[in-house]
């Protein structure tokens, strides 16, 4: 992590890197992730399946066929995602404009835009809204001291959606080659005779 600039919150840069972002996501995930019921002690929270299997999908789109149209069976045996409630997601995806579908035995859902365009933020919004911790309007409800947390409830919702749309789908697919993981293709072998 980089921070530069003067140190104050008006002029102050901060710079991630890809582990700096993923530990400050998972941190914070608990703002509009669900949370299993009367389990708050040992499972912590985590990303609903359908924000989680929107970007495997997507993911999978782009690394395995580089965003071209992919059959949803194809990518729920990659993904290990019931083909039913991929068709759901791609639907609210589609919608979206985050992904593209065609008609045919070729065809499929594809990336509607570039995979460095499509924000890890753009898709958790598509499927389940705003990222907020705290009800809108909420500090007209409580006492006045609320407005001083729902300020601070607001900043940390804004850094966290902030956060999100900076992981792209193309960081993910640049992970999963760093972590070794090779796109169908990458090992033809070229006979020479």
């Amino acid at each position: 992590m980089v921070v530069a600039g003067a140190g104050d919150r008006s002029g102050a840069t901060l710079v991630l890197d890809w582990n700096d972002k993923i530990a400050i996501i998972i941190r914070l995930l608990g703002l509009f992730l669900t949370l299993p019921m009367g389990k708050l002690h040992t499972l912590g929270v985590k990303l609903s399946k359908k924000g989680r299997y929107a970007v495997r999908a997507l993911f999978d789109i782009a690394f395995y066929n580089e965003g071209q149209p992919t059959q949803v069976k194809d990518i729920a045996v990659r993904q290990s995602i019931p083909p039913r409630f991929l068709e759901q997601i791609f639907q609210d995806l589609k919608r979206a404009g985050i992904v593209a579908s065609k008609r045919g035995p070729q065809g499929g859902y594809n990336l509607a835009r570039p995979a460095n365009d499509i924000g890890i933020g753009d898709v958790i919004r598509a499927l389940e809204g705003p990222i907020m911790l705290s009800d809108e309007g909420g500090s007209e409800k409580g006492p006045p001291s609320r407005k001083v947390t729902d300020a601070v409830f607001r900043d940390l919702s804004e850094n966290i959606q902030r956060i999100f749309d900076q992981v792209t789908v193309a960081d993910i697919c640049g992970r999963a080659e760093e972590l070794g993981l090779s796109r169908p293709g990458a090992q033809r072998q070229v006979y020479v005779i």
